[in-house]
Parts: C-alpha cells; sequence; structure tokens
C-alpha cells in the first residue's frame, strides 16, 4: 500500500534539517555533488514546509525557483532568495544525471550556496 505524504509542515522540517546536516557532513567528506544534492533536498523541504503551513496543496515539485513563487502569494520577501534557489535547484542534477558529469560542482559552490540561503532557513524555522 502506498504511504501518504505528510501534510505537517514540522514533518517536513524535521526531514529538512537531517539533510541540511548532511551538507556539511557530505563536505568534510570531500564529496561536494551529494553535499549540494542535500542542500537542495534540504531547502525543497523547508520551502514545503513553509507552503503547507499556509495551507498550499502538496505538489510532487523539485524546482525551487517554482517554490519560492509560491511563497511569493504569502511573504514578499521570499523574492531575495530566488537567485540563489535557481542556482541550487542545478545541484540536483549534478548528482543525478549523467549528462552534468563533464562539469563539476566545487565545495566553495556549494558552501557560497548555503551562505545565502541561510536567512531562508532561518525565516521557515521560525513557523514552529
Amino acid at each position: 500500500m502506498p504511504r501518504k505524504e505528510s501534510l505537517y509542515p514540522m514533518d517536513w522540517i524535521r526531514i529538512a534539517e537531517k539533510d541540511l546536516a548532511r551538507v556539511t557532513h557530505l563536505l568534510k567528506e570531500d564529496d561536494p555533488e551529494a553535499a549540494g544534492f542535500f542542500l537542495q533536498q534540504s531547502l525543497e523541504k523547508f520551502l514545503k514546509a513553509f507552503l503547507l503551513s499556509k495551507g498550499w496543496k502538496l505538489e510532487r515539485i523539485h524546482d525551487l525557483e517554482s517554490l519560492i513563487n509560491a511563497t511569493l502569494e504569502f511573504d514578499p520577501s521570499f523574492e531575495e532568495f530566488r537567485e540563489a534557489c535557481q542556482k541550487i535547484t542545478a545541484f540536483y542534477f549534478f548528482e543525478r544525471y549523467p549528462f552534468m558529469a563533464e562539469e563539476t560542482l566545487s565545495e566553495d559552490d556549494v558552501r557560497i550556496a548555503l551562505d545565502q540561503v541561510r536567512k531562508l532557513v532561518e525565516k521557515i524555522r521560525k513557523i514552529q
């Protein structure tokens, strides 16, 4: 029997926090591609938690920019994170798709992106 996805924001934040911790661990292990993937996954879950807290209907979507677009209906200040989310969405593909194999993702790329979205993460953590 297929499992239902949770509609509770705190469930999404709990998993987002795990994914965010994986970013730091994977950077220490010299695996920026996996760190970038988990940064994207973490932000996806944080954004979905925010949206669910506002009554949004859960969608299966991985594009952070689309999620940012949805947040603007509730809080226009999320616009400041658009550029970082566009970049981090691409991190998902470095780990998952072979056509990106010739390109690399550096530790600096991931650390810079992480710094750019810290304020976003803190903002969403406050919905508890």
